[in-house]
This record gives C-alpha cells, structure tokens and sequence, in this order.
C-alpha cells in the first residue's frame, strides 16, 4: 500500500516527469487502483454566484475587475436561482455542487446568505462546496456549521513562479485560509494551474507545495489555463498535451488518495487526452457547460466519452448533517476562482 508523504523533495518530483511516458502512466495507473475503482469518477458543477468585478490582479483571471473581457460585474444571486441550477445539476448526474464567488474575501455580512445556500443545497441531497476567497477563521467555522463540506483555495502555481501571476496576494495568504479550513473541519479542495508559461521545475514545484501541505487536498483540481483575451495571459504559449498528462501522473502518485480533477481547460480537451488523463489516474471532473465564465463541454459529450470509455458516475449519497455514505473516499472543488 502507498504510504502518505508531506517530504516530497523537488528533484524526486522531477525524477517522476522525467519517467518514460509508459512508465509514469503505468505507476500512476497502479498508485490510483489502490485507493479507487478505475472506472468510477466523480462528477461537480460549478456555478458562479457572484461573477466579476474582483478586486485582486490573477494574470489568468477574466473576473478581475481591471482586466478589459467582457465579463460584467454581478451581484449574489438569489436563493432560488441558485437552488434551480442545483437540481438541473442533480438532474443530469452531479454529486456534488460548488459556489463561486468573485470576492477577495467575503465580507461577514455576505456569510449568512452563502450559508443559506448550502443549507438550501445540502437539502436537496447534494455535496455543497465553495470557492469565495480568504477566509477568516470565523468564516471557515461559519460555513462549517452550515454543513459545508468542502472548500476551494488554489495554490494556483509554484511559490517561486507565483509572484509572475499574482500580486495582490501572498502565497502565505493562500496558506492561512486552508489552515483555517481544516481547523474547521471542513476538507479541502486545492490545486493550480498549468499552462502559464512555467517550466517543468515550476509545475513540480506547485505539485511539491501541494503533496507537502499538513494534510493532502482531498481534491486537486489540475486546471489547463484557459486564455482570456484582455487578460495578461493571453497568448501564452500552449502547454503540450503529453506535459499535461504528465502532470496529471504525478499529482496522482505524491497524492495518492486525492481525488484528482480536470477542472478548466476542459472544452479544448480531445477525447483521446481526457482519455489519457483517466489513465494517468484522473478521477473527477467538472460537469455542465460552464466553468465560472469559461466553456466546459455539455453534459451529452461527457456521457458519451463515459460510456466509449466505460467509466461511470461516483455514487455519492449526502445526508443534511454532511456525511457521505459509502466506502469510496471522496473530495472535490474548483476552478482557478480563488
């Protein structure tokens, strides 16, 4: 059985990318079929509860409100708009649903309404994640009471790559709101993305960041960057397919019992790459046909590559106290949102 490591060192990652492709695939196939069923996945929608008009600077990021993308500032939405997407998510075979919102931070007097809406949404039989920004160590406890199960906070890239993308925030501001969120109990979805003009080093960095936190995500969302035009990533140069795949890899092996999830970036997947992410021991996806502001593919694509790959939906059955039945580990979110 794989032992659980938080002492990765960056050359043994670098060893691990270096693997041939065979070979990396084929440990990383072996590492996932001890901790899960291979041809289950866990399947999330995301919805943006609060679009645009964000305050930070993330070079990736079309919400950022001084980034010129078309994408319009947003109130919250009400309580039962949300709760409509909630059972069409339900619907078409979702386990769980994810809120984002386009905050910094929330501020105290946006909890209340937020944790009505889990409340609202756990109701309905479905794992409720969020994704709104720093967190408090209040905030983490009050949505914690509301019965949230899990929340998302990306490391986004390497800490030495970090400050390229990001400088409104500091990598130890991303640190202090997992803490905060596993000291409240919930668990932990956290992940970054790829394809911002980092090297190999750095994407090892980012998986070595994640792999040596005080305890593994429960979920690592891998999102392929999705260029905006308007934002400052546009035009970057695109990553290759098989360095994704790669990565994939080996997220899977240092993390071995983290669901790992293709978040964005999906829609400019071919079959055959997501196929190959499967393989490489990725078992979760974002589901339905947006991603925050970005595409993903319809709901109708991804059943049919489920049934050519014979993969199937995890079972996943959620009472409103927030425990999940069965004997599968589970665990999810988001999207490069925060």
């Amino acid at each position: 059985m794989t032992l659980l490591r938080h002492d990765w060192k960056r050359e043994e990652l670098l060893a691990l990318f270096d693997l041939p492709f065979p070979e990396l695939l084929h440990r990383a196939a072996s590492t996932h079929r001890e901790h899960f069923d291979p041809a289950e996945v866990q399947v999330s929608t995301l919805l943006s509860v609060k679009t645009g008009g964000c305050p930070e600077d993330c070079a990736y990021c079309p919400q950022a409100q001084r980034y010129h993308t078309g994408v319009e500032a947003q109130k919250l939405m009400e309580l039962d708009a949300v709760l409509d997407k909630a059972r069409a998510a339900k619907a078409a075979g979702a386990s769980r649903f994810c809120m984002g919102a386009a905050w910094r931070s929330p501020k105290d007097r946006d909890i209340p309404k937020v944790a009505e809406m889990i409340r609202e949404v756990k109701a309905l039989g479905l794992e409720t994640c969020a994704t709104l920004g720093m967190l408090s160590n209040g905030q983490a406890h009050a949505l914690r009471d509301a019965g949230l199960d899990y929340y998302n906070h990306n490391l986004d890239t390497a800490p030495e790559f970090y400050g390229e993308i990001i400088h409104t925030r500091e990598y130890q501001d991303r640190l202090d709101t997992l803490e905060h969120v596993r000291d409240a109990g919930m668990k932990t979805c956290c992940g970054g993305i790829v394809g911002m003009g980092e090297s190999r080093e750095q994407r090892a960095g980012l998986l070595q960041a994640l792999a040596n936190l005080p305890a593994h995500p429960d979920s690592v969302p891998i999102n392929r960057l999705v260029q905006v035009e308007g934002t400052p990533l546009h035009g970057t140069a695109l990553l290759d397919p098989f360095e994704f795949v790669r990565t994939i890899a080996v997220a899977r092996i240092v993390m071995p019992k983290s669901m790992v999830r293709l978040s964005a970036g999906r829609e400019s997947m071919s079959d055959e790459l997501q196929a190959l992410c499967f393989a490489a021991g990725a078992n979760s996806i974002f589901y339905g046909e947006k991603l925050l502001t970005t595409g993903n593919p319809d709901v109708e694509r991804d059943q049919a590559l489920f049934a050519r790959l014979g993969l199937r939906p995890m079972a996943v059955q959620v009472d409103t106290h927030g425990h999940d039945h069965g004997g599968t580990v589970h665990a999810d979110i988001v999207e490069a949102a925060a």
